[in-house]
């Protein structure tokens, strides 16, 4: 169950959240601070209207409700600093959660946002997310939306992208394979849950030759499923990588989907197998 959020340059001053089941909450909240001009010109947001609000201390028990001991989504590092700042300076507890960041995992579930791209606005547009920008509910509606998005693009849970989020980009599935390998010129695309981490299968694709690919094209040679999760993939059994690869073989690609094992002992077989 995830949780997502957006906060404001001003945490306290303004807070909402998408909350599980397609629940919302959103409320203002009294900063008991002063009033920056340039965050009133991002989000219209000043002094009148907050007069009757209520203050962080007192909505707190409430965020606890909707975000302790689950998986908050957030888009860059500020919201979870901007929460952590508001429990400090009140003298509370900070929130016990856990993180996820859309933009890390954006950054490493498509190849064009590694570098640039990933903020909130494009990535919106780019994956055709619904985003009235600056609206902190539709804010965070887009940050959870992205964390779907990438789950079905790359068929991995949540849990994984918790583990992948957290490492280098230069962790991605993605490899070239070394050309001295019996599967060099083979193009593996691997979905589903493996028995052994993906990256560890990449590694032994590209060490064989092949090179790796996060997702499906007419270039891909070989396709790797795993056990499919379907939750994932919306009650199919089937993921849609997996899916792809059938429709390529019926227009008469060159494509074999395979499994784990089969995989093992293609990447394992020795160049005399292979025959000139």
């Amino acid at each position: 169950m995830a949780v997502a959020l957006d906060a404001f340059w001003q945490i306290s001053l303004w807070h909402q959240w998408f909350l599980p089941l397609g629940r919302t909450w959103a409320t203002l909240v009294d900063p008991n601070d002063y009033f920056d001009w340039m965050n009133v010109s991002i989000h219209g947001i000043d002094e009148d209207a907050v007069r009757d609000a209520p203050r962080f201390p007192a909505l707190l028990p409430q965020i606890r409700e909707f975000c302790e001991d689950r998986i908050v989504v957030h888009h860059m590092p500020f919201d979870r600093v901007a929460l952590s700042r508001a429990a400090q300076r009140n003298g509370l507890p900070e929130l016990r959660a856990t993180w996820l960041d859309s933009a890390r995992v954006a950054r490493r579930a498509w190849d064009q946002f590694s570098r640039k791209g990933y903020n909130l606005e494009n990535l919106a547009s780019e994956l055709e997310i619904t985003l009235d920008h600056h609206d902190a509910l539709s804010d965070a509606i887009a940050a959870g939306s992205i964390i779907q998005r990438a789950m079905a693009h790359s068929d991995m849970s949540i849990d994984e992208w918790l583990r992948r989020a957290r490492q280098p980009l230069s962790g991605s599935v993605n490899r070239v394979g070394d050309p001295s390998g019996h599967l060099f010129g083979e193009k593996v695309v691997f979905t589903g849950a493996l028995v052994m981490p993906r990256r560890q299968a990449s590694d032994l694709a590209a060490a064989a030759g092949a090179d790796v690919a996060g997702s499906v094209s007419g270039k891909t040679t070989i396709v790797v499923v795993g056990v499919q999760d379907l939750r994932r993939t919306g009650g199919q059994t089937k993921s849609s990588k997996h899916r792809k690869a059938e429709g390529l073989i019926e227009e008469g690609a060159g494509l074999s989907i395979i499994g784990e094992e089969d995989f093992l002992a293609l990447v394992s077989a020795e160049e005399s197998d292979f025959p000139n």
